[in-house]
């Protein structure tokens, strides 16, 4: 019996291709009501004996913890690794299925630079939130690694993480890229406050632990600084802004990567995210923000700034396109001029609009980070295929909107979704491919996946190729934008 013959009368199998043959190995994916994988070469795993339809013995595996950290020490290529200024993707899973559609978008597009995408991705704010942990969201992306036999470099990102009681959890699982959320520390105020105030709050900083003074920084800034592209122009003002409104979150970064470093004990990718604030960054504060970053030899590969107009998430980019383009222009050229990291666009999926601007102006120098968008691809395939549970979804993202937004910003006009009994099965598609309602579905993921985990994980199970392939759709749509 071939391998074709076996995969057919073991059911609804995904089989390994010939990759871990050479390792001594047979590997098939089993997906049923729950998934297992089935494999001959490998004893150190735990599972029941089977014997398969050729007479041959193999083990049907669960796919736990212990498993799959058992077969990463096995298959190297099961572990992240630093991917440093090499252009990347990151891929957001919170269901832990969408991982093989993520990989089939990658293989579908043809780039002359590709991605190398960050298929484990998850901020501590969105464990919290869908009672997830560090090693279940790489383990996810192991499993979907071994269904698709993807063996290149891919990277774990610890996103938007704020403080050191945060760390250790992504650092036992193996995390490789670690994004620091100083956004608690950054004065948001200072845009308004006036010269006396901010020499106030400029004076009161810990000096001592940024090791040096008001006074040589006036030495080192206040003057033009001429870069390819861009003169810039640095007045006192603009260094008391940056100092009054960054100097807090630029010790906190400081602190938290040497925790890091310390914690990890190996190499890693560091991002300091300053995009959740509420002002958008100027180039000056860009300028000053890598500077002292660099000059203390804080390792970072990529910068996240917080860019004009709104990104806000599920949706296209709100503002006017040619101001963005002009903005993000002379970001690039501060990049361009440290020549150290790359530029890291947050909340980034679905802004089409702006992926040409991106592509031209970033080129190869860039990070873009998605989450919730596979979220709402699951929806997507719900609403055809289980318009009940679908229904049950809307109607609790529609009870819990007033909590769970808060931690966002967000334009949507709640009022203006439809109740589920307003819908006919075949208008519920519909929903996702408006602004209001995606907004309302996409925030209210923490609610929805703790209430109907069991539902909507046994729906992805019953559907699970149209949701790679919505996946696949999805994000080609996406990664087409930057070819070249």
């Amino acid at each position: 019996m071939n391998k074709s013959d076996l995969q057919k009368s073991l059911g609804s199998i995904f089989i390994a291709d010939s990759y871990l043959e050479q390792q001594g190995l047979k590997l098939w994916l089993e997906r049923h009501e729950q998934r297992s994988l089935v494999i001959q070469g490998l004893d150190a795993l735990g599972g029941e004996t089977i014997i398969l339809p050729n007479g041959t013995p193999a083990k049907r595996c669960p796919l736990s913890e212990a498993n799959a950290e058992g077969l990463a020490a096995r298959l190297p290529w099961l572990n992240p690794q630093p991917l440093g200024r090499h252009k990347s993707f990151g891929f957001g899973d919170r269901l832990g299925y969408a991982t093989p559609g993520h990989l089939r978008a990658l293989n579908q597009v043809d780039t002359t630079s590709s991605f190398q995408p960050i298929l484990a991705q998850q901020s501590v704010r969105e464990n919290t939130r869908i009672g997830r942990n560090p090693q279940e969201v790489i383990n996810a992306a192991r499993w979907g690694m071994l269904e698709m036999g993807y063996q290149n470099p891919w990277g774990a990102d610890a996103d938007h993480v704020k403080n050191k009681d945060d760390v250790a959890a992504f650092a036992k699982a193996g995390y490789t890229f670690f994004t620091i959320d100083p956004s608690d520390y950054v004065d948001n105020q200072a845009e308004q406050d006036t010269m006396k105030i901010l020499r106030e709050k400029v004076k009161s900083l810990p000096w001592n632990t940024l090791e040096t003074s008001y006074e040589q920084l006036k030495k080192e800034y206040l003057k033009t600084i001429k870069l390819e592209n861009l003169h810039l122009e640095f007045s006192e003002v603009d260094l008391l802004k940056a100092l009054a409104k960054y100097g807090r979150a630029l010790v906190h970064t400081l602190e938290l990567s040497q925790h890091i470093r310390s914690a990890l004990g190996k190499p890693f990718d560091l991002e300091m995210s300053v995009d959740e604030t509420d002002t958008p960054t100027s180039v000056q504060e860009h300028y000053f923000i890598a500077h002292e970053l660099l000059k203390r030899n804080i390792p970072v590969v990529s910068l996240a700034p917080r860019f004009v107009g709104k990104f806000q998430k599920g949706v296209d980019y709100i503002g006017d396109v040619k101001d963005f383009q002009q903005s993000l222009t002379q970001h690039a050229s501060i990049m361009k001029h440290f020549d150290a990291y790359k530029l890291s666009i947050h909340t980034g999926s679905d802004k089409f609009s702006l992926y040409p601007i991106i592509a031209q102006v970033c080129g190869n120098l860039l990070h873009v980070k998605t989450a919730g968008t596979s979220y709402l691809e699951a929806l997507r395939v719900f609403a055809k295929h289980e318009p009940l549970l679908f229904r049950d979804i809307l109607t609790l993202s529609q009870q819990a909107f007033e909590k769970d937004k808060k931690s966002y910003a967000l334009d949507c006009k709640p009022e203006k979704v439809p109740t589920e009994s307003e819908l006919s099965d075949s208008e519920l598609p519909e929903l996702l491919e408006q602004f209001d309602s995606r907004q309302v579905l996409h925030v209210s993921f923490g609610s929805a996946i703790t209430t109907f985990r069991t539902r909507i994980l046994e729906g992805l199970n019953r559907h699970y190729l149209a949701y790679q392939e919505a996946l696949k759709v999805h994000f080609a749509k996406h990664l087409q934008h930057f070819n070249g």
